[in-house]
């Protein structure tokens, strides 16, 4: 009986560490990647979640919509808690909807890739660029944060989150700027193998 009970107690823990073991991916960022306007089965994390299955892997979305560099970093700290092992960054669409200095931005974006690489964690790093009604100079400073950032910290970028999505009505909800359930789709599609890419790494 007590052998028993003790093989049983063993097949509990390899089942707990097991399910602990999970590499978690957490999505941090904006409305963008938070699932405005859409049901929740339909939000970038679930999608992905399906895209990973039979994979040891976990999505938690921890986006707000309408946030900004600043929001991000102020509300980072509480997010790390449910210690990530990946985490895929993107804000700055509003700073730039709202026209804040880049500069600002950036810091902002540089003080929360310090925070996570502080924990270990591993940063992937969307981009964002600025409507061409900014200007020439504006979109020249703000589309360079993201490159400058990924090269000062040696973190993977990916361009623009929004690739093959943005400026596609088919892809869009009807205030174009938010992705639609195929808009998604694509960009869990373009996003799947970096995320996975980075996982595998050692």
């Amino acid at each position: 009986m007590r052998k028993l009970v003790f093989y049983i107690w063993c097949l509990v823990s390899i089942i707990q560490v097991s399910a602990e073991a999970k590499t978690k991916v957490m999505l941090f960022g904006d409305s963008l990647m938070a699932g405005y306007g859409l049901t929740q089965n339909h939000h970038l994390d679930k999608v992905l979640q399906k895209k990973f299955e039979g994979q040891n892997v976990t999505f938690i979305n921890a986006s707000v919509s309408g946030d900004t560099t600043k929001g991000g970093l102020d509300r980072l700290d509480w997010s790390l808690g449910d210690k990530p092992d990946l985490i895929f960054l993107c804000l700055g669409a509003n700073d730039m909807l709202r026209g804040i200095n880049p500069k600002v931005t950036k810091d902002n974006l540089d003080m929360m890739i310090q925070k996570i690489k502080s924990k270990n964690i591993k940063i992937i790093l969307a981009g964002m660029m600025a409507q061409e009604s900014y200007g020439t100079s504006y979109a020249k400073q703000f589309n360079s944060i993201y490159p400058d950032l990924s090269k000062k910290y040696k973190i993977k970028l990916y361009p623009f989150l929004l690739e093959g999505v943005a400026l596609n009505p088919e892809l869009n909800l009807d205030d174009g700027k938010h992705p639609n359930i195929k808009g998604v789709q694509v960009i869990a599609e373009n996003i799947f193998p970096i995320i996975q890419d980075e996982i595998l790494k050692k």
